[in-house]
């Protein structure tokens, strides 16, 4: 099963749909997404561990909440992350440990500022869960 994959021709955001068989694949592999955008992934070593708690009304709202708890993270305390270990999670709340490594420049990438609900969608599937974000770049 694919984790993720970016959706084409989208010229001033980027777009990206996330699967997972649970909901702690589908939150984890939207970050990892997230976070290839943002940087290269593959460089940032999980040297710092960071404990985040995201709360919402609802399971879509959640996922939003998480991603910008995510971005927030990279502009507040200049972390990259490349780990994503969900803890707790059911359709409001969410607990994770991420691990990255300070920002650089020479790993750095795509400066994201936020997640938008346009084109958004989060629903289940015949294999677990989808998720359709779209990120203001």
């Amino acid at each position: 099963m694919e984790r993720y994959k970016f959706i084409e021709g989208i010229t001033s955001d980027v777009m990206f749909e996330a699967y997972g068989r649970t909901l702690n694949d589908v939150f984890a592999n939207a970050a990892e997404a997230l976070f290839s955008v943002m940087c290269k992934l593959d460089a940032i070593q999980p040297k710092e561990e960071k404990k985040i708690e995201v709360e919402a009304d609802s399971v879509d709202d959640l996922m939003v909440n998480w991603l910008q708890s995510l971005i927030a993270s990279v502009d507040i305390e200049c972390m990259f992350f490349s780990r994503f270990r969900i803890t707790e999670i059911d359709d409001t709340h969410l607990v994770a440990f991420v691990s990255g490594e300070p920002v650089s420049r020479e790993k750095g990438s795509t400066v994201v500022k936020a997640v938008t609900y346009h084109q958004y969608e989060f629903r289940k599937t015949a294999d677990g869960y989808m998720c359709r974000v779209s990120l203001d770049i």
